[in-house]
C-alpha cells in the first residue's frame, strides 16, 4: 500500500505542477496578442506598437522573475504561497481585460511612453502575476522529493510549450471564430481557474517538502561569477533582439497584426522547448553549420542585396535564420544552466537579457538611428554564437585581410561601373562564407568581417538617399528612382514627384495620376464651389494638387514626421505649391474624426502602415463614423492597392450591412501613362445614393464594376480575420 501511494504521488505531483505551469504560460502569452490587438484602434497599425508592447512584456516578465527570486530567497515556503495567491487575487480587479474607456492618444506626447502606460494600466498586474508563476512553481517543485526535483528545468519546457500553443491558438482559432470581447471573457475564466491550481501546487509542495540539505536552497551560496552572468545575458539578448528586428522587417512590408507578431514569437518559444527538453537533440555541430548558411543570406538581405519589396520566399528564409539562431543561442543557454540553488538567478538574468533586447529595439535604436539598423547590428553580434575561443589581440590583421578579400568584388564592380551589382554581391557573400568559417575560432575577426559586409552592402547597393527620418510609426526615406523623387515608408512607396516638376506646380503621379481613379474623382471639374474634402493619409501630399478654387481640404496624418517631410523638407512641392494653407490634423484618423464636427463631400481613406491598411480603419464601426462625417450626397473613397490581402470582399460586406451603393475599379496604366509615372491602383467608392455615383462618373459600367458581397460576416472592431483575405 505504501509503495502504491509513493508511486501515485510520484505521478500526481509532477502532473499537477506541469498542468498548472502550462495553464499559466498559456494565459501569459495569449494575453500579449489579445491586448495588442485591442489597442490598435487607439495607436494605429505601426510595427512599433508590437515592438514597444514586447518591451513592456519583457520588462514586466523581468520584474516577475525578480519578485520570484526575492520571494524564494527570503520568505518561508508558506509565506511564498500566501503572498503569490494574494498577488493573483489582486489582479482579479483588472478583469475582464479591456482598454480604459477614457484613454486617448495624445500626438503631442511620446508615443512610446503612452504605449507603455496603456499596457501598464490595462494588463500590468495580471501579466506580472503570471510572469512570476513559472519560476516560483519550479522553485517549489525543486524543494520537494518528487520525481526529477533535482533538475526541474523540464517544467520550463512545459511552460514554453503552453506559451507556444496559446500563441498559435490566437490567430488560427480564437481570432477567426470569436470576437475580442468573448476572447477576453474566456481568458478571465481561465485566470480564475489558475488560482485553484496555484493553491493546489502550494499545498502539495508543502506536504511533500524535502528536508535534505541537497534539496534546500543554500542562501548566499551562489557560486556564480560575472563571466557566467554575462554569457547568460548575451545568449538571451541576441534571440530577443533578432526576433523583434525580423518581426519589424516583415510587419513593415505586410502589415502589423497578430499573425505577423505571433509567428516569430512562437518560433522563439519553440526553440526554448527544444533546447530545454534535456535531450541531446538537436545536434550542436549540425545547428552551427545550418546557422552559418542562413547567416550568409541574412547578411545579404540586411546589406541591401534585395532592394525594394521583399517577397514570401525572403521572408521565409529570414524566419528560418531567426529560428536556427535562437535555437543555437538557447541550446548554449541550457548547457550553461546552473544548479538548483541558482535557478531563480538564472531566470532573472535570462529575463534581463530579453528585456535588454526589447529596450535596444524599441527605445534606444529609434533614438540613435535614422533607419532600422538594429537588425544588422544584432545580426553581427549573432555571429559570436559560432565562436569557440576567447578573443585575442592578434585578430585585427586577420579581420583586415578577410574584409579586404570580401570587399574586392564590390570594389571591382564599382571601378568597372557595371550596371548590375548583385552578382558581385553574391561573390562577396561566398567569400565571406569561406572567411567566416575559417575565422570562427577568432570572434573579433569574425564579427569585424560580418560588420564590414553590412557597411559595404549599404554603401554599394542602396540607391541615392536624400533624406532619412525615423519615428514611432516607421522609417522614411526620400530617394531618386527612374526620374522620380520618391518617399518610401519601409519598402513601400508613399508618393513621388517627377524631377522635371521640381520647383513648379507638380502633376500627381503614382496611384494619383490624373487618369487613375482617385485622380479622375478629385479632378472632376463639376466639384466646384465650397465643397469640403477630407484626406486620411498624407504621404507627400500629391492629392492636394487637385484642389479647386473655393474648396476646403482637411488632411489627417498620424505621424507628424510625414507632415514635416511633405511641407517643410524642400524635397516635395505638392503641399507648398498647391495647398499650403490646408490644415493637417495629427493623430489617428478615427480618434480625430470622432472629436470633430465637420462634414465632407468626399472623404478619401488612403492611410497605410507601409503596405497594409490598418484594420481598424476598415471595420463597420469605422465606416459608420465616416458616414457620420459625410453630407447626405457625400462619398467615401477607399484606396486598397495591396500585395498581400484581397480587401474588396471586406468592403463589400460592410457596404451590404450598411445598405450602401459600392463600386470598384482595378486600374492598370497604359505604357504611355506608366512612362509618365502612373502605377496601377484599386479603388472602392461608397455612397448612400447611387445617383451621386452617376454624377461623378463612377457608376457601374465602363471601368467600374459593382462590388458584390458574399454571405460572410463583415469586419467589426470586435472581430476581424485577415487570414480569410490573404491572397
Amino acid at each position: 500500500m505504501l509503495v502504491a501511494t509513493v508511486q501515485q504521488r510520484g505521478i500526481a505531483i509532477p502532473a499537477l505542477f506541469t498542468a498548472t505551469i502550462f495553464t499559466s504560460a498559456s494565459l501569459l502569452f495569449f494575453v500579449q496578442p489579445m491586448f495588442a490587438k485591442m489597442v490598435l484602434p487607439y495607436l494605429g497599425g505601426s510595427p512599433a506598437v508590437w515592438t514597444t508592447a514586447m518591451l513592456f512584456f519583457q520588462t514586466v516578465l523581468l520584474l516577475g522573475y525578480i519578485y520570484a527570486h526575492v520571494s524564494v530567497r527570503f520568505l518561508s515556503p508558506r509565506m511564498q504561497v500566501i503572498l503569490h495567491l494574494c498577488v493573483w487575487a489582486a489582479a482579479l480587479a483588472f478583469l475582464p481585460i479591456a482598454v480604459p474607456e477614457d484613454w486617448r492618444y495624445d500626438p503631442e506626447s511620446s508615443a512610446e511612453l503612452q504605449t507603455l502606460g496603456l499596457f501598464a494600466i490595462g494588463v500590468g498586474l495580471p501579466f506580472a502575476a503570471l510572469s512570476a508563476t513559472a519560476p516560483l512553481l519550479q522553485a517549489w517543485y525543486a524543494r520537494t522529493d518528487a520525481l526529477q526535483a533535482h533538475d526541474p528545468y523540464f517544467l520550463f519546457g512545459a511552460s514554453n510549450l503552453g506559451s507556444l500553443l496559446s500563441l498559435l491558438a490566437f490567430p488560427f482559432v480564437a481570432e477567426p471564430l470569436l470576437g475580442v470581447g468573448a476572447i477576453g471573457t474566456g481568458w478571465a475564466v481561465l485566470y480564475v481557474i489558475l488560482g485553484a491550481g496555484l493553491a493546489a501546487c502550494g499545498y502539495s509542495a508543502q506536504m511533500n517538502w524535502a528536508v535534505s540539505a541537497s534539496a534546500t536552497v543554500k542562501k548566499g551560496a551562489t557560486g556564480l561569477n560575472l563571466r557566467q552572468i554575462a554569457t547568460w545575458l548575451f545568449l538571451a539578448f541576441v534571440p530577443s533582439s533578432l526576433m523583434l528586428s525580423i518581426t519589424s522587417t516583415v510587419a513593415t512590408d505586410i502589415g502589423s497584426f497578430p499573425l505577423i507578431w505571433i509567428v516569430p514569437l512562437a518560433l522563439y518559444l519553440l526553440t526554448f522547448v527544444f533546447a530545454f527538453s534535456g535531450k541531446a537533440w538537436p545536434d550542436h555541430p549540425a545547428i552551427e553549420k545550418l546557422f552559418l548558411i542562413f547567416l550568409i543570406y541574412g547578411l545579404y538581405i540586411f546589406a541591401g542585396g534585395l532592394t525594394g519589396k521583399l517577397g514570401w520566399l525572403p521572408f521565409a528564409i529570414l524566419i528560418c535564420f531567426f529560428f536556427v539562431a535562437a535555437l543555437l543561442a538557447h541550446r548554449k543557454l541550457y548547457l550553461a544552466r546552473p544548479s538548483n540553488e541558482n535557478l531563480t538567478v538564472f531566470y532573472v538574468t535570462m529575463s534581463v537579457g530579453g528585456a535588454l533586447g526589447g529596450l535596444f529595439n524599441s527605445i534606444l535604436a529609434p533614438a540613435l538611428f535614422n533607419d532600422v539598423y538594429e537588425g544588422p547590428i544584432t545580426l553581427v553580434l549573432s555571429a559570436l554564437l559560432l565562436t569557440r575561443s576567447k578573443p585575442t589581440r592578434g585578430e585585427f590583421p586577420w579581420s583586415l585581410v578577410a574584409t579586404v578579400l570580401c570587399a574586392a568584388p564590390m570594389a571591382l564592380a564599382l571601378w568597372l561601373e557595371v550596371d548590375h551589382l548583385r552578382p558581385f554581391a553574391l561573390v562577396t557573400c561566398t567569400l565571406f562564407f569561406i572567411c567566416f568559417w575559417s575565422l570562427r575560432g577568432r570572434p573579433y575577426a569574425a564579427c569585424a568581417t560580418a560588420a564590414s559586409i553590412l557597411v559595404l552592402g549599404q554603401s554599394f547597393l542602396m540607391p541615392e538617399t536624400l533624406l532619412k527620418e525615423r519615428s514611432f510609426f516607421g522609417t522614411y526615406s526620400v530617394r531618386v528612382r527612374d526620374n522620380l523623387r520618391v518617399l518610401e515608408h519601409g519598402t513601400t512607396q508613399h508618393g513621388a514627384e517627377r524631377l522635371s516638376d521640381i520647383g513648379e506646380r507638380p502633376m500627381p503621379t503614382s496611384y494619383y495620376f490624373p487618369s487613375a481613379p482617385m485622380g479622375r474623382i478629385l479632378g472632376d471639374q463639376t466639384l466646384h464651389g465650397n465643397e469640403t474634402i477630407g484626406i486620411v493619409g498624407l504621404g507627400v501630399g500629391a492629392l492636394v494638387c487637385y484642389r479647386q478654387d473655393g474648396q476646403m481640404w482637411h488632411l489627417y496624418e498620424i505621424d507628424a514626421v510625414v507632415d514635416r517631410i511633405a511641407r517643410h523638407s524642400g524635397l516635395f512641392d505638392f503641399m507648398p505649391k498647391c495647398a499650403g494653407d490646408s490644415p493637417t490634423h495629427i493623430g489617428d484618423a478615427r480618434v480625430v474624426l470622432e472629436s470633430q464636427d465637420v462634414t465632407y463631400d468626399i472623404l478619401v481613406i488612403d492611410s497605410y502602415s507601409s503596405d497594409a491598411i490598418p484594420i481598424h480603419l476598415m471595420t463597420t464601426e469605422a465606416v459608420s463614423l465616416y458616414l457620420d462625417r459625410l453630407k447626405d450626397d457625400g462619398i467615401v473613397v477607399f484606396h486598397i492597392s495591396n500585395r498581400f490581402f484581397a480587401l474588396e470582399p471586406v468592403l463589400a460586406r460592410i457596404a451590404r450591412d450598411l445598405n450602401l451603393s459600392a463600386v470598384v475599379e482595378n486600374f492598370a496604366p497604359t505604357n504611355e501613362e506608366a512612362d509618365q509615372g502612373a502605377v496601377g491602383s484599386d479603388v472602392v467608392v461608397f455612397a448612400r445614393m447611387e445617383e451621386r455615383l452617376t454624377q461623378l462618373g463612377v457608376s457601374v459600367g465602363g471601368t467600374w464594376k459593382a462590388l458584390e458581397a458574399d454571405t460572410k460576416a463583415a469586419w467589426t472592431d470586435d472581430h476581424s480575420n485577415l487570414l480569410g483575405v490573404l491572397r
